[in-house]
């Protein structure tokens, strides 16, 4: 095994065959905005999202999918130009993953690729018992979604993230305010089909607990207000929100995605999200 993935998989305590998982999906997330960087992909995009918030401000919760948006608008743009400074850094390191383009049928603002691995291969690479892969089946994959927003809502501001490993490069990513406005709106105006994203209420909870303020100005930007909205016309609206929640799915959402799966099921409820709502610090 590759040093610099011992010494990544030493910052894990994996007990479960899950945790493993989470913690080979994080490896070659990592590894992926490598040979991003490698690719001068952050001259034009910024990092945003779940696993932003995971790798570079210390979210305590693994995350599936890598999301970015351009700086710049751009309808023809496509990741064909990455797929192969992706795939050979990922090599380096000693995985073989492919990385594939979606083709879709309705186009839209979002350009989605597929990063693929198969399971089993994987975790037996990075030392996982082989009794304990025994119940994977042969083709089962993992699968790590890579999104770009080609057309972005408003301007972002970002800053320069600094990755430690595998490879010490930077990263460009919206910031801590923004990713915290993106999370907030997520969180009250996600349409998930018919499933609770529970992760974005998780999130928008850490950012409550760690006293970052929500920017109105920006919130109402974001979600097309046409008049900015107040502390008190933004607490109405999230309550409301609340109200309407399905505890149970936003549970079942988030529940693989923590350790500390008992202080989910034992507190999460309206009345817990009411009481951190009203704890939100906020600038107009």
């Amino acid at each position: 095994m590759n040093n610099a993935i011992k010494q990544m998989l030493a910052r894990y305590e994996c007990r479960t065959l899950r945790e493993h998982e989470q913690a080979l999906r994080e490896i070659l997330q990592e590894i992926t905005l490598v040979g991003l960087w490698r690719g001068k992909f952050f001259e034009h995009a910024a990092f945003y999202g779940g696993t932003a918030l995971r790798i570079f401000f210390d979210l305590d919760r693994f995350s599936e999918d890598l999301d970015f948006t351009l700086l710049t608008p751009n309808p023809d743009w496509t990741w064909k130009p990455y797929a192969q400074a992706v795939q050979n850094e990922l090599s380096s390191f000693g995985f073989d993953v492919s990385f594939e383009e979606k083709a879709k049928k309705d186009q839209t603002a979002i350009k989605s690729a597929f990063l693929k691995t198969p399971t089993v291969q994987e975790l037996l690479k990075i030392g996982v018992h082989s009794d304990l892969v025994k119940g994977i089946h042969s083709e089962s994959l993992i699968r790590i979604k890579v999104e770009i927003d080609t057309d972005p809502p408003m301007k972002y501001s970002c800053e320069q993230k600094f990755l430690s490993q595998p490879v010490p490069v930077s990263v460009r990513c919206v910031d801590e305010k923004c990713l915290f406005v993106c999370k907030m709106r997520a969180a009250l105006f996600r349409a998930w089909k018919s499933r609770v994203k529970g992760r974005d209420w998780y999130d928008a909870v850490w950012f409550i607990r760690k006293k970052i303020p929500l920017d109105l100005s920006l919130f109402s930007k974001l979600s097309g207000e046409k008049v900015p909205l107040t502390r008190a016309t933004f607490l109405k609206l999230a309550k409301e929100r609340i109200d309407q929640l399905d505890v149970s799915a936003a549970m079942n959402d988030i529940i693989h995605f923590v350790r500390d799966q008992e202080a989910i099921k034992r507190t999460w409820s309206k009345k817990f999200f009411h009481h951190w709502i009203d704890q939100i610090q906020t600038i107009p």
